[in-house]
């Protein structure tokens, strides 16, 4: 798109269905590598990565031409086939997810918390992280359908 600047950065946090532990330690730099590879196939900028066994944050700078919800979907369809690969149980991605958008300032703040995710989790649960980030960015949520567990 001729004459059209942006800077848009975007955290999306999303979790394996049941909060399980599905997304194996040994196969999570290969997990990152492939999602980075569809972030980049959608024309946007992949800033920091990571994840736990039970859910997955990824930063990136958003292309203004996509759309968060198509970018999330082509992430978890096609990482869903790969981590099947990897597991004998049946995986799924929990159905929605959290998008947090952040100024150009905070870059290397919010690249330090997804970068230490395992630290964290020692101290907080997922549902704890996840209710602190709603609480932060002022969304009203009902707790009913926040955690999505089936």
């Amino acid at each position: 798109m001729a004459n059209t600047y942006h800077q848009i950065y975007i955290q999306v946090i999303f979790s394996v269905r049941n909060r399980e532990y599905a997304i194996p330690r040994n196969k999570k730099e290969e997990l990152h590598k492939y999602i980075t590879g569809i972030i980049q196939q959608n024309n946007c900028k992949l800033i920091a990565i990571n994840s736990v066994p039970d859910h997955i944050h990824i930063f990136f700078g958003l292309s203004p031409s996509k759309c968060i919800s198509d970018i999330v979907k082509d992430i978890k369809i096609a990482s869903t086939d790969k981590i099947k690969g990897w597991i004998k149980t049946n995986f799924h991605w929990q159905d929605g997810f959290g998008a947090f958008s952040y100024s150009r300032s905070q870059i290397d703040k919010v690249v330090k918390y997804i970068m230490n995710q395992e630290e964290h989790h020692k101290k907080h649960s997922f549902n704890e992280e996840y209710i602190d980030f709603m609480k932060k960015f002022g969304i009203k949520y009902d707790d009913k359908y926040l955690f999505d567990i089936k």
